[in-house]
This record gives structure tokens, C-alpha cells and sequence, in this order.
């Protein structure tokens, strides 16, 4: 990540309030797959402590689970950490750190997939309307596989 990405207070408030997310995401990763399962999801986030914490809750009524996305601001560091929680498997997952420059944020972690570790990498763009997010995985020494992608649409 370049030093270029840092974090401010409110760089997620563009995600305060309900929004209809589209899904896509690949059925199979790290083989080269081209094949995705797409989805529906609802969230709803909210902004507290001045913008220092981001917190959105998103449902997947086709899928049978929610999740929960929490972000802190390191003021110091100038830093977000982003964390992970399902319903699945209740457990929090490994943060990924970074920040925006202009509307596009990336963020980077050490995660495991189904036991083999990855980096991991989740890039923002975002909008007041409309707003775009990815994750991808790299096994050690290959290239980024995004593996789930999402169009997230405000509603009204």
C-alpha cells in the first residue's frame, strides 16, 4: 500500500444509512475460476465517536447468514483497521489496515482461506449514490484474485 492512503475522521460516513448491495462472488478460488455466484444483501451502517468508528450490519436473506463490519481510526497512525464478523461462524476475523486517497481506499492483511494463508486486500471506491467494494486473496509469490465484489445502491 502506498503511503499515499491514510485515514481521516468520516471517511466512511458516505456509508451512514441503508443501501440494496449486489453480490458477486467467485465459487471457487484459487484455480482459476471465472465462475460466480451472485447475490443479494441489504446493509445498514452508521458513523460514531465523530467519526472515528464505522459500523454496518448486512443481511443475506438468500444465503441464510448477516455479517458485521467494524472500522477504527487510529488517529495516531493515521490508519483504519477494518474487522469481520458472520453469523456463520461468529468469529472475528483478521483486520485489514489502510486508508483513501481522493474516493478510493485501500486496505491489506495477513487472513487464511480455508487454511492457507493470504494476503488480503479490500479496495473502496466510494459515492454518496452509489459506491463499489472488493476483496481479493494472493497465496504467496502469485498474483490478486478478486473473489467477491459488491455494487452497493443508497436507498432512498
Amino acid at each position: 500500500m502506498s503511503n499515499d492512503f491514510i485515514g481521516h475522521p468520516h471517511d466512511f460516513d458516505f456509508l451512514v444509512g441503508h443501501w440494496n448491495v449486489s453480490n458477486r462472488r467467485l465459487r471457487q478460488r484459487h484455480v482459476g475460476s471465472s465462475d460466480w455466484d451472485e447475490f443479494p444483501a441489504t446493509s445498514h451502517a452508521f458513523s460514531h465517536l465523530h467519526g472515528l468508528v464505522s459500523v454496518d450490519e448486512i443481511h443475506f436473506p438468500t444465503r441464510g447468514f448477516s455479517g458485521l463490519t467494524l472500522r477504527t481510526l487510529d488517529i495516531e497512525a493515521r490508519r483504519w483497521s477494518i474487522y469481520w464478523i458472520n453469523s456463520r461462524s461468529g468469529r472475528l476475523f483478521p483486520p485489514v489496515h489502510g486508508g483513501f486517497a481522493g474516493e478510493r481506499g485501500e486496505f491489506y492483511g495477513d487472513d487464511d482461506d480455508d487454511g492457507r494463508p493470504v494476503q488480503a486486500r479490500f479496495i473502496w471506491i466510494r459515492g454518496s449514490e452509489s459506491s463499489h467494494w472488493e476483496q481479493a486473496f494472493r497465496l504467496e509469490g502469485g498474483p490478486w484474485e478478486t473473489n467477491w465484489v459488491m455494487e452497493l445502491t443508497r436507498v432512498a
